[in-house]
């Protein structure tokens, strides 16, 4: 085997091609990662026979006496089932890097371990993922554990909503508090829109607090990724919300007065009598909720009558996927739950448009106890979607004596 300098084109190509392509091996990523202070490589495998038979795109800097770092987005494109690959690329590839002065690197193979419900319960199981590891760990590959958080450089658990079938039916297989957040969300006269490069900084407000990511960072994002990377905004129209207050406020007005006269109806008796009270304790609660947005709704509408951006977020079309990078909204309007219409509007938009799958980002893996990150697992997962795992992250050590000694520096901190 031989490790070669791909030019970027060459380097592309292949990524595209490979069982494991993903946006964040790419040369898109790689000049987005510029912005944060890191160079990178494109290296490719050759066999024997001067065949490309894998590739990566490596970004790094300097961390410890001019000795650097480095990272494999979502690792190698490998074959990680052949022992023999495995074992001679790390050979070669540790006394490249040790000349290269690197001190280790850093890989999270987009290997799926399961797939799994919004239960925790198994769909389905990767055969090969025990002999995977097997392979990396006697290659010196230090796994950092099958962790159900957010310890790791990118999460290891994801939800992804398959987009399989159509819009209408996908409506009615989203959990039901999902469906009633998107509903409350219309009610309120929020709307979606897709915003442009000098939206950015609007969204940036909303996201700033959320990654330790500059602004330029993300415009980097926008430049690299050649239109496959958008904004999209959520804007509350202060009329359309009056106007959707007043409708309901009436229709359940009427419904309001009929049952009151149903209530004085003689004939109605036992049962029947207090299910009609029931309902009418209902209605009577809906009439005040619709009154109360009236009331919200004009107050805005006089402070901003042109209405107001109250979230947004930002996606990557990569092949035949759509990813949620990041969202964001104004906690003070959180009760208008646009970031739940956001993501049902995106999912429809590309849905229609034949993409295969929307990707909702990062989750936990924790499905049976209470925990910090449980309403985002009910969230996103009630998006129909299926929690995908991965094997994790592996650190290979190049130089294990400047290693030992960065180590210990970063223990003493």
């Amino acid at each position: 085997m031989k490790i070669i300098t791909l030019k970027e084109e060459v380097f592309d190509d292949f990524a595209r091609k490979h069982k494991y392509k993903n946006l964040y091996q790419t040369s898109n990523y790689a000049k987005v990662m510029q912005t944060e202070g890191y160079n990178y490589h494109y290296l490719g495998f050759l066999n024997n026979s001067n065949d490309l038979i894998g590739a990566t795109m490596l970004i790094y800097k300097p961390i410890y006496w001019g000795y650097k770092f480095a990272f494999a987005p979502y690792g190698f494109l490998i074959d990680y089932t052949n022992s023999d690959l495995v074992e001679e690329l790390t050979i070669k590839l540790r006394k490249l890097l040790f000349k290269q002065k690197f001190l280790y690197v850093k890989i999270n193979p987009l290997v799926h371990c399961t797939e799994r419900n919004k239960d925790g319960e198994l769909i389905s199981y990767n055969p090969e993922i025990n002999d995977i590891l097997e392979i990396l760990q006697k290659n010196g590959y230090i796994h950092h554990g099958f962790n159900r958080f957010f310890e790791n450089n990118k999460p290891r658990w994801t939800a992804i909503t398959k987009l399989i079938t159509s819009n209408e039916k996908l409506y009615y297989q989203l959990s039901k508090n999902v469906r009633n957040k998107i509903n409350k969300a219309n009610n309120c006269g929020v709307e979606i829109y897709q915003g442009t490069m000098e939206d950015l900084k609007v969204l940036y407000e909303f996201i700033k607090r959320k990654q330790k990511k500059s602004l330029k960072y993300y415009y980097s994002i926008l430049e690299n990724f050649n239109g496959n990377a958008e904004i999209y905004l959520a804007h509350l129209d202060p009329a359309k919300y009056i106007k959707n207050s007043q409708d309901l406020y009436e229709k359940e007005f009427s419904k309001n007065e009929e049952l009151n006269q149903q209530l004085q109806d003689n004939s109605t008796k036992g049962k029947n009598i207090t299910r009609l009270i029931n309902k009418k304790m209902e209605s009577d609660k809906n009439l005040g909720i619709y009154h109360e947005n009236l009331t919200t709704a004009s107050k805005l509408f006089q402070d901003y009558p042109e209405g107001i951006t109250i979230g947004g977020c930002l996606v990557i079309r990569y092949e035949q996927g759509v990813h949620l990078i990041i969202e964001g909204f104004d906690k003070e309007y959180r009760n208008y739950n646009c970031n739940y219409l956001l993501k049902w509007e995106l999912i429809k938009k590309f849905n229609k448009e034949g993409y295969n799958f929307f990707d909702l980002n990062g989750i936990s893996g924790e499905f049976n106890e209470k925990n910090k990150y449980t309403g985002l697992n009910e969230m996103k997962l009630g998006y129909n979607a299926s929690a995908i795992e991965y094997i994790g992250e592996f650190d290979l050590i190049i130089n294990k004596t400047m290693y030992k000694m960065y180590q210990k520096k970063k223990g003493k901190k």
